[in-house]
């Protein structure tokens, strides 16, 4: 799998959409400061492949990869894997509880030698979608997420631990990075399979000892029974045959008896119907009776016929009786018109005499009005004059109220100086107040003087004001009662004024008066002539009526003389039928009924006579049949059992023939179970065999991957070959000086050739020659798990390392690079090493998210 274009739209640091072009760069380096977002850019590599990131811990947590305030992300990976090239989608939502899922994943083969701008709508074929997608991915790329994240992105510090751990320590490494573990898993296949394996052996055995009875010798006696039972059935047609013979014999004497049984119950039916001798007398009685009242019906519908033309000659009865109801109503309207007038006459005298009593009462309440209003006034006034002051403005006029000593004011005598007008002189009233009989100096002016006098004046008490609202209330009651007597007096005035206009209108509308004697008698003419009428309807009903009832006792004669001739017809005819042709019954006597029935029943006694002689023939002839027949039945029914054949109830050819061909069938039948039986016991002997081996086999195994011993062996051969293969990568990368081969302990060591090949502990590498044969053990480890690998990413530590370390680190690098047919990316955030790099991306991070910008040819 090798990386073309990765492209990032809010998916992690990066809030803005960036293009990461990996097409044109075989080395390459990741740089930037801490945090800047380098890991990122791996990160969403694996997301868009696989789905999750190893960083965020479990396989199926993806809520890291979209930032808080985002809302929606997406990640897409154009990569090439075998030759063909692949783009593969995956965006992510928010959704309104906070949750993060996958909104959108699919995997499409894209078209190669496409501009890498326009290969996303090359689409040769979609291949998967949704859940499907990683499947798809491990499929195409050859890699499961578990070996991808231990082969891409290199664990260089892991392997740097597992160069110089211990042998027991660099076992459990082993069993870790190698998926080890897998045996274990072998271990548990292998019990559950001999488990299965015993199982199947015992459900065979219990099987197999279900099929004992199917012996050699059961088989052979099958065998022998079977050909005796197929001989018989060979010989047995002509006792069938005789069979058949005989019972042919029965069924014909059956059908025999029964054609003479059948005559002489068809010749003991007839039976003579009752009243036979006594129906023609019956019927022409009935005749005579409808004849009569034929006659006595057509003499009273004449009857009818005359009364109805006497009532049409009157003429109906609707003029006369409309004429009479219009009188009656004249009358009536007549007599409530006069009532209506005079009402209406007494309603318009009242209405005057009412008109004026509610002319006095509201007199009477103004007038009441009047004197209550000049009680309070006075009342008013009396109390006003009692607190004023001499010399305090007037509320009336405004004027100083003057005191009795205060000289008068100097006025003109006959009027203001303006106007002319003589003025009155100002008067000082004393009000006495009746409660207590004191009095007080009031200012009275009277506008019109100029002197003043002194005047006392009374003020009206509560209880003479209380009398004149008494007085007022009952002129208000009296004046109401007498508006409502006035408006009922219009209203009766008015509703019998046009009781009596209606009256006059229907009154007019009704047709002139005629004489009511001669109406009432012509009415009841009418009515009698109805009568008589009614009584001629009354009297042909019922004469018709009786006429029916004749005319059905005559067909109902009629209908039993021919029920009895149709009954002596049918006998006859059965009689004739079932009879000898030598003596047919005897022709019927066409004119008398009775004579004719009594000579077929006599034939027919006669006749019934012989069919009993000939039926006690028939009987005898029958049971010798049914005797011969039992004889020939026995004998074979004896042949059968000597051969076991079972017997059916009845014993016919035909279940006789059944019977010997089902015990054929069902011999056949058994013989063959007994010889599949014998080959199933065959089959099963081989099947326990067979799993008692195998659980026998997965026995063993599991004994002997359970042992440690398998473990240490398996971990040996495993870090003998990961040595063998990291040694030569080794001697590449340092340019021929280092080798690592194994001790007699398992401990790795060095071959240096500088040396004249010394072999020494890998412990005493330097930090440069301890990265590069920790980096030979990685590549090796990714070429024994992932084969073809076209691209690997080294995220390493390289900032504790000191200048020649580093040297040697990047000058390793740099052979890697040159050296292998795939791209190799370097994670790190160093300034040295990052300079030796031809293609860097560098990548910051601000306030708005991280950027990446690609720096080298």
């Amino acid at each position: 799998m090798r990386p073309l274009l990765l492209r990032l739209d809010h998916f992690g640091s990066f809030r803005d959409p960036v293009d990461v072009d990996f097409s044109d760069v075989d080395y390459f380096a990741l740089t930037g400061p801490t945090g800047a977002g380098k890991s990122t850019i791996i990160d969403a590599l694996c997301f868009a492949l696989y789905g999750t990131v190893p960083r965020w811990g479990r396989e199926n947590v993806i809520a890291h990869a979209l930032a808080p305030s985002v809302a929606a992300g997406k990640v897409a990976l154009l990569f090439e894997s075998d030759g063909r090239r692949y783009g593969v989608v995956r965006a992510l939502v928010r959704d309104g509880k906070g949750t993060v899922r996958t909104k959108e994943a699919r995997i499409d083969e894209l078209a190669g030698g496409v501009p890498l701008g326009e290969a996303w709508e090359a689409v040769v074929r979609p291949l998967a979608e949704g859940e499907h997608v990683t499947a798809e991915v491990q499929r195409v790329t050859g890699l499961e997420y578990r070996f991808f994240t231990q082969c891409v992105v290199l664990p260089q510090g892991r392997f740097a631990e597992f160069l110089h751990a211990a042998p027991r320590e660099r076992q459990d490494l082993l069993v870790q990075l190698l998926d080890a573990d897998v045996y274990e898993a072998i271990r548990q296949r292998a019990v559950r399979e001999e488990e299965t394996a015993r199982t199947s052996a015992s459900l065979a055995r219990d099987e197999l000892g279900k099929l004992s009875g199917a012996t050699a010798e059961l088989e052979e006696q099958l065998d022998g029974r079977l050909s005796a039972l197929r001989r018989l059935a060979a010989t047995l047609d002509a006792d069938l045959d005789l069979l058949r013979a005989r019972e042919s014999e029965i069924r014909r004497a059956t059908r025999e008896r029964a054609a003479v049984a059948e005559r002489q119950e068809a010749l003991a039916a007839p039976r003579m119907p009752d009243g036979v001798a006594t129906l023609s007398s019956a019927r022409r009685a009935a005749a005579e009776a409808v004849t009569s009242l034929l006659d006595e019906v057509a003499t009273l519908e004449a009857d009818e016929h005359e009364a109805d033309e006497a009532l049409a000659a009157l003429g109906g009865r609707e003029r006369p009786q409309a004429a009479l109801t219009a009188l009656d109503s004249r009358d009536r309207l007549t007599a409530q018109m006069e009532s209506a007038r005079a009402q209406a006459r007494s309603a318009a005298d009242s209405l005057e005499s009412l008109r004026s009593a509610l002319q006095e009462a509201e007199s009477a309440m103004a007038e009441a009005d009047r004197r209550r209003d000049r009680l309070r006034d006075a009342h008013a006034a009396a109390d006003l004059a009692s607190r004023l002051t001499p010399g305090d403005p007037c509320p009336v006029c405004l004027r100083p109220t003057p005191g009795e000593n205060t000289p008068p004011r100097p006025t003109a005598p006959t009027g203001s100086a303006a106007s002319g007008t003589p003025t009155a002189p100002a008067t000082t009233a004393v009000a006495e107040d009746p409660r207590t009989g004191s009095h007080a100096d009031a200012a009275v002016h009277a506008h019109a003087g100029a002197g003043a006098s002194r005047v006392v004046v009374r003020a009206p008490g509560a209880a003479e004001i209380r009398a004149a609202e008494g007085a007022l209330a009952a002129a208000r009651k009296e004046a109401e009662r007498a508006r409502t007597a006035y408006a009922k007096g219009e209203t009766s005035a008015g509703m019998y004024a046009t009781q009596v206009t209606r009256l006059e209108a229907e009154l007019a509308a009704l047709p002139p008066a005629v004489d009511r004697a001669a109406v009432e008698g012509r009415l009841a003419a009418i009515g009698k002539a109805e009568a008589v009428a009614a009584e001629a309807r009354t009297a042909v009903r019922a004469a018709r009526s009786r006429l029916r009832q004749a005319q059905t006792e005559a067909e109902r004669a009629d209908r039993r003389a021919a029920d009895a001739w149709r009954t002596l017809e049918t006998a006859r005819d059965r009689l004739l039928a079932l009879g000898s042709h030598d003596d047919p019954p005897p022709p019927l006597a066409r004119d008398d009924l009775h004579r004719a029935w009594t000579d077929l029943l006599a034939w027919r006694d006669e006749a019934a006579r012989a069919a009993t002689a000939a039926l006690a023939e028939r009987d005898e002839e029958l049971a010798a049949a049914t005797a011969g027949l039992s004889r020939e039945r026995a004998r074979l029914a004896e042949r059968l059992r000597e051969h076991e054949v079972p017997l059916p109830g009845e014993g016919t050819p035909e279940q006789l023939g059944a019977a010997v061909a089902g015990e054929v069938a069902r011999v056949e039948s058994r013989l063959e179970r007994v010889r599949e039986a014998r080959e199933r016991a065959a089959e099963l002997a081989e099947e326990l065999a067979a799993k008692e081996h195998a659980a026998k086999v997965a026995h063993e195994l599991a004994l002997r991957l359970r042992a440690n011993a398998f473990e240490r062996w398996l971990c040996a051969e495993a870090l003998a070959v990961l040595v063998t293969t990291a040694s030569g990568l080794l001697r590449e990368l340092s340019d021929g000086q280092y080798e690592l081969a194994l001790s007699d302990r398992t401990e790795i060591e060095v071959i240096d050739h500088a040396e004249a090949g010394m072999r020494r502990s890998a412990r005493t590498l330097s930090g440069g020659e301890t990265f590069q044969a920790a980096l030979a053990l990685a590549l090796a480890l990714s070429d024994a798990v992932a084969r073809g690998l076209d691209s690997i990413f080294l995220d390493e530590g390289f900032g504790t390392l000191d200048p020649a370390t580093l040297d040697t680190v990047a000058t390793t690098l740099e052979r890697l690079a040159a050296g292998q047919e795939r791209m190799v990316g370097v994670v790190t955030h160093v300034p040295a090493l990052a300079e030796r790099v031809p293609v860097r991306f560098e990548v910051r991070r601000d306030t708005k998210g991280s950027h990446v910008r690609k720096v080298g040819p």
